[in-house]
């Protein structure tokens, strides 16, 4: 899984699922405890939310819903990074996980230059 990372996607929507799906590789490997039976599902519903919200945004009706989508896609990033963040993993699994946090920190900067330029579009 870690070389996927290498060569970034410049298709937005293939790199948010890539994104999620990639993070639900990840979470096949790790241990099954309380704890990270409740982060699985959490980080299952934000890194899917991301792509499908992209997906919304790309087919939006209007400028508005546009950047309402775009705005959940930078908000399930940041709440994906906090999952992967919490999730007890071993030592083995660092460097995955690593890159997951680093693919949403590019997700959250690409989301929110999306809006800037929106916004300055006016």
């Amino acid at each position: 899984m870690e070389g996927e990372f290498k060569e970034k996607k410049f298709n937005l929507e293939d790199r948010t699922y890539e994104f999620a799906n990639n993070c639900k590789e990840f979470l096949k490997r790790i241990d099954k405890n309380i704890h990270n039976n409740e982060y699985y599902r959490q980080l299952i519903r934000s890194s899917g939310s991301v792509a499908a919200n992209f997906i919304e945004a790309n087919e939006s009706f209007s400028r508005n819903d546009f950047v309402h989508k775009v705005k959940i896609c930078r908000k399930e990033a940041k709440e994906s990074r906090l999952w992967l963040r919490l999730v007890d993993i071993n030592e083995q699994q660092e460097l995955t996980r690593e890159a997951l946090i680093q693919e949403t920190i590019e997700l959250t900067k690409i989301f929110g230059a999306i809006l800037e330029k929106t916004k300055n579009s006016n």
